[in-house]
């Protein structure tokens, strides 16, 4: 097989007649068969050995037998083993090549790591665990550091750490040190968040070791603090933790400071994934419920109805789509409404994101109006000839048009109702809006 190596000879000199091989621009380049995995056809960048003598680049034998094949791709004989027996020999003279060819811009592959086993996972856990109850905090930073190093080398590494159990072993040792004393331990606490940010899911056990008052106690102590990838793991880590049960939002609303912490990192983002994580946290909290209504005036006096409808202004779709969420949410409460109902934003912000993030993220604009039209229709209609003003009108016909599901169309309906009563209040309707959504009737 013939495989096609790109390379446009770069100008040196500014000459423009540079001699180009084979007389264009394009250099074939044979790959020796043997090169070859039987399964991709490609180059082999970790050529391993299974139980029938044959050889297969280790990523494609891996995906082969995670489908749930038990045979050997080649011969179709059962194989007797999954183990995969790393082809040295084999490797190095692919290296060879790569260098032979270089001047045609074959880059040399890397010789490979050697990827974690099963019983490497499960000992390194076994030994986390002794160190664990024997308070030697010390030793278990270590090992947790080489988890960490496995989980960086390849995907498939933390694949195999996380099936060995690995999430309940890290959460349980969190707790006990967490209990013990955050500021002794702050170190490897630290370094076990930023591990279990890839862990989930993992076991109820697990998720009890981490839902704990200690343990949450000390993520909301190190969310208040001044390490900025700390504050990151640890949202990360309740976003996902929040996301498993009501319970863990019940044990959260008891410790004091959590919502000024989420807020802050909105306020003052660390990075993108944190704002989202945040944002869902706070979606989590704020769900309906005697804890919910607590929190939601409380992230109301933290002043996050003008802080979402800043995100709202150019953020990116999946920051958005939380924003509008949250806010969906917090507009339950009369002081949010009012809030939002005097922001000069809120209109054209919400008009505007309609049809333009998700289906999730329009639902969330209409019910964050229907909302504040709701409130505002036995008062003098001021919210509602700002939506109108807005473009809210043609935008709701359009979305009717489109398509919607049932829950947001009687909204849309309603809205559409309420709307229309006050349009004779002005004198013209906006009708610059986009109607690329609209559908054709012939």
């Amino acid at each position: 097989m013939i495989l096609s190596w790109r390379r446009r000879r770069a100008s040196h000199g500014g000459n423009k007649n540079s001699e180009v091989l084979n007389g264009n621009l394009d250099t074939e380049i044979r790959i020796p068969s043997d090169f070859r995995c039987p399964i991709s056809l490609e180059l082999m960048k970790d050529p391993v050995a299974i139980s029938t003598g044959i050889t297969y680049d280790r990523e494609s034998i891996e995906k082969w037998i995670e489908a749930g094949n038990q045979t050997c791709p080649v011969t179709n004989q059962v194989l007797t083993s999954f183990d995969q027996i790393p082809n040295h020999a084999l490797r190095r003279m692919i290296q060879d090549w790569c260098v032979q060819n270089r001047s045609y811009g074959i880059e040399r592959i890397p010789t490979p790591r050697i990827p974690v086993t099963r019983y490497e996972a499960s000992e390194i856990c076994s030994r986390i665990a002794v160190s664990t109850q024997r308070g030697d905090h010390k030793r278990c930073r270590e090992l947790v550091a080489k988890i960490k190093a496995w989980g960086k080398e390849s995907e498939r590494n933390r694949r195999c750490i996380v099936n060995g159990g690995t999430g309940f072993v890290l959460s349980d040792s969190f707790h006990s040190f967490a209990s013990v004393s955050i500021e002794k331990h702050v170190d490897l606490l630290k370094e076990i968040l930023s591990v279990l940010t890839w862990m989930f899911p993992f076991g109820e056990e697990g998720q009890s070791k981490l839902g704990s008052a200690a343990s949450l106690g000390c993520m909301v102590w190190l969310l208040n603090g001044g390490d900025l990838s700390a504050r990151q793991n640890v949202v990360l880590v309740l976003k996902e933790l929040l996301s498993l049960d009501q319970t863990h939002v019940d044990a959260l609303a008891e410790i004091e400071g959590v919502a000024e912490a989420l807020v802050e990192i909105i306020r003052d983002p660390i990075c993108p994934k944190a704002t989202r994580a945040s944002l869902t946290a706070i979606f989590y909290m704020i769900y309906p419920s005697a804890i919910g209504l607590r929190f939601t005036a409380r992230f109301v006096e933290l002043g996050v109805v003008s802080l979402i409808l800043e995100i709202l202004v150019d953020s990116e779709k999946g920051i958005c789509e939380r924003a509008l969420g949250v806010l969906a949410g917090i507009c339950d409460c009369k002081e949010a409404r009012e809030e939002a109902s005097k922001n000069a934003l809120t209109m054209p912000l919400l008009v505007k994101k309609m049809l333009k993030i998700s289906p999730l993220a329009t639902e969330f604009a209409v019910s964050i109006l229907w909302k504040l039209c709701q409130n505002d229709k036995k008062n003098e209609g001021g919210v509602l000839v700002d939506a109108i003003q807005a473009g809210a009108f043609q935008k709701l016909l359009v979305l009717l048009q489109v398509g919607c599901g049932e829950g947001i169309k009687e909204k849309v309906t309603e809205l559409l109702k309420l709307l229309n009563l006050h349009r004779d209040k002005l004198e013209c309707v906006d009708s610059s809006m986009d109607f690329k959504y609209l559908k054709r009737t012939f």
